[in-house]
């Protein structure tokens, strides 16, 4: 829109010259002779050229609206895309802190810290770690789906973590109820009207079937978040036909997303896709896989690195993610367990709940920067 208008601008200004400049300034030679006539001249080509241009211009609000707009989109775009770039501090605990922390494994025994990258461009998202009562405010009244995996699973019990408080006496009741073998779990947060639903989806197929669930009940999730690749690694080991289950997916979510005309045509979109929904949708990307470490032969032979990097290679060709065209905002699970290392890790394949933690703070700051909000 702004591009357009600033062609418009250049065309009538080149109009202008043609039209109106040249000839006043051959006249200009004999008008500079008498000052009164020159500054009469001078006023005269001023309103011709204003005259002239008028047509050309949109009013001065709405293009300064424009403007403005434009860039604040890709000033949001721009924050979205470094969201995921976070540096980690992994420190060996002192021999205090280890009594003082009752240290019961491994992991217990390194301080993770954990903050986004230090650099101009960053600085200026304004990028925060969302405190209990600010993530509250945030997810008021919200509906929230979580649906995959252990990964996922251990991405809803950092974010319920954050909105109940790590001391709430509800905790050890949610921690036992969450994590029943291979089940789903549901639970309303009455002080804030917050529900949360964790559903068991180990499968791409799983999370497709959800879809159609939400299509048939015509009800979507305020905040999704899904997540899905390490069981088919084991059980199936077949990149092919996981990216054509992730295809399939992404097939149904954008048919289930409202796309809107205007949006396609007045507004600068990320990808090929003109989304325009009241869902705010993430893919739990897949951790780093420490191959020696994985706690059974049959893993270590079939998760191997090689496949790991087919498996990520069929998410990105897949087109589902928001980088590649499609609809879901990566939560890089690949990053952030890369960068914190193998003493963030007990088993290869689970990791510290600072990951997961990192990843909740991650979509909350999404969160804010695509509702345009402002702690």
């Amino acid at each position: 829109m702004v591009l357009m208008m600033l062609g418009a601008v250049q065309l009538g200004a080149a109009a202008a010259f043609v039209v109106v400049l040249v000839p006043m300034a051959m006249a200009g030679w004999h008008l500079s002779r008498n000052k009164m006539l020159f500054f009469s001249g001078a006023l005269f080509i001023s309103l011709a050229i204003c005259v002239h241009l008028t047509p050309y211009f949109p009013s001065v609000p709405d293009f300064v609206t424009s403007v403005s707009s434009a860039v604040a989109f890709d000033h949001r775009t721009s924050c979205i895309n470094m969201v995921n770039d976070i540096s980690w501090q992994v420190n060996p605990r002192n021999a205090s802190s280890h009594l003082h922390n009752n240290a019961t494994s491994d992991l217990d025994l390194y301080e993770k810290r954990w903050d986004w990258s230090d650099s101009h461009k960053l600085k200026a998202c304004d990028f925060q770690k969302l405190s209990k009562p600010d993530a509250s405010d945030l997810l008021n009244g919200s509906w929230v789906v979580v649906a995959g995996d252990s990964q996922a699973r251990l991405f809803a019990l950092s974010l319920l973590t954050l909105v109940l408080g790590s001391e709430s006496q509800r905790m050890d009741s949610v921690r036992a109820d969450l994590f029943k073998r291979h089940s789903d779990y549901s639970i309303l947060v009455d002080e804030i009207g917050m529900k949360l639903d964790f559903v068991w989806a180990p499968y791409v197929v799983n999370l497709t079937n959800l879809m159609m669930d939400f299509e048939t009940r015509k009800s979507c999730p305020d905040v999704m978040v899904m997540g899905a690749g390490l069981w088919d690694m084991l059980h199936f080991n077949n990149a092919s036909d996981y990216e054509f289950a992730l295809r399939m997916l992404n097939t149904k979510v954008v048919s289930l997303l409202p796309l809107s005309t205007e949006l396609a045509i007045n507004e600068p979109v990320v990808g090929s896709v003109p989304i325009k929904s009241s869902s705010h949708l993430f893919w739990l990307g897949m951790p780093v896989l420490i191959n020696g470490m994985l706690n059974t032969e049959e893993k270590r032979e079939k998760m191997s690195d090689a496949m790991w990097h087919a498996y990520d290679q069929s998410l990105g060709d897949s087109k589902l993610l928001r980088q590649t065209g499609g609809p879901l905002l990566l939560l890089d699970s690949q990053s952030l367990t890369w960068n914190c290392g193998p003493h963030c890790t007990s088993d290869g394949m689970h990791y510290d709940r600072a990951i997961y933690e990192a990843a909740v703070q991650i979509m909350l700051n999404t969160l804010l920067i695509e509702s345009h909000q402002r702690l």
